[in-house]
């Protein structure tokens, strides 16, 4: 990891962010939901279309444990409530994203055993929510693997490889020419973006855009622990950059949001306080919301500045509202395999 010891670290990168953030940001919500039975829903997508309205997927679990549903919601009258006769999946952190007219789902499958548990990023693909179907999963180990279609129709991939090739975890890229290419063993030698994270600090990708320029919007989290303490408390910002997938470069990558600009609130645990957890973006009316989970324990909203240089291109992502690009109705209805060993590495979210 020598080649990661010039990257700035995390905490330098929020120091920039902090000297002129709004603090709390100038709008925002926390998510209210219904029909959950007083378990908690954090680390929600961002709104997304399906099945004629906007729908949230969510991770649904008991404060004091981590086994989680994955549940799809819809608002009504300002309450998100789960949609009746959706799938539910037992998954963490869900994420979607369309490829090539399909939407694509996804999140984070826990096994548990004996030792440490294992987790693996697992796909499903569909027209909507009630005929997905799963199609791939990712590598042992690997939180964090994300997708977006570009411009000539091949398949963006930004991996999250941790141990020897990782460390405490950053991010790779590499591209397969669609969803039925993708492999273990292409995400597993995907090549790094290269000084993006210092060997004390970790990251992923949680949301991919397309632009107009052809490039990739990214939204992004970064972490640290405080005083670099192993297992001490963390700390967790939402950050954006954007990445060419022509000269596989990577650029502006920037702290967008903390903890302090969304509504104080419940901790899943005490070092999980100072913990925003990055969902994705959606742009509405000129203004952008970011979405996030925060403390793992809810799920917000704030506005804050478009975070790239170029507008959405409509593709591969879920965050544009424009009526041609996304349906806006919301009507009030619609109708494990034993893992391997665990390789090197800290196991940190």
């Amino acid at each position: 990891m020598l080649h990661q010891q010039a990257a700035p670290r995390v905490g330098a990168l929020y120091e920039a962010f902090a000297a002129a953030a709004s603090v709390p940001a100038p709008a925002g919500a926390k998510l209210r939901f219904a029909g959950v039975d007083g378990h908690d829903v954090y680390n929600i997508s961002a709104p997304f279309a399906s099945d004629g309205r906007m729908v949230i997927a969510g991770r649904v679990e008991p404060r004091d444990s981590e086994r989680s549903v994955a549940v799809f919601f819809a608002e009504r009258n300002g309450v998100w409530h789960p949609v009746e006769g959706a799938p539910r999946f037992a998954l963490q952190d869900p994420f979607v994203t369309r490829v090539a007219g399909e939407l694509v789902f996804g999140g984070v499958q826990v096994v548990e055993g004996e030792g440490e548990p294992a987790w693996r990023t697992v796909f499903h693909r569909g027209h909507g929510l009630f005929d997905l179907a799963e199609f791939f999963a990712g590598p042992w180990g690997m939180k964090d693997i994300r997708l977006c279609e570009l411009m000539d129709g091949r398949v963006a991939v930004f991996t999250r490889p941790r141990g020897v090739k990782g460390g405490r975890g950053t991010i790779g890229y590499t591209e397969v020419p669609g969803l039925d290419a993708l492999t273990v063993a292409a995400i597993d030698e995907a090549p790094m973006l290269e000084g993006m994270f210092h060997p004390l600090d970790w990251g992923g990708v949680n949301e991919a855009h397309l632009l107009t320029t052809g490039e990739v919007g990214l939204i992004a989290h970064a972490a640290f622990f405080k005083d670099d303490i192993l297992y001490g408390e963390r700390r967790y910002f939402a950050t954006a950059f954007t990445f060419d997938p022509v000269t596989r470069q990577w650029r502006d990558h920037r702290v967008i949001a903390a903890r302090g600009q969304f509504a104080p609130g419940a901790a899943k645990r005490p070092d999980l306080v100072d913990v925003v957890f990055s969902s994705g973006i959606e742009t509405t009316g000129g203004a952008t919301r970011l979405y996030a989970g925060t403390s793992d324990a809810e799920a917000q909203w704030i506005e804050v500045p478009y975070p790239f240089d170029a507008p959405l291109a409509g593709r591969g992502g879920t965050g544009d509202r424009d009526p041609a690009v996304m349906i806006r109705q919301r009507p009030d209805r619609i109708e494990p395999p034993a893992p391997p060993a665990q390789g090197p590495g800290i196991a940190i979210a």
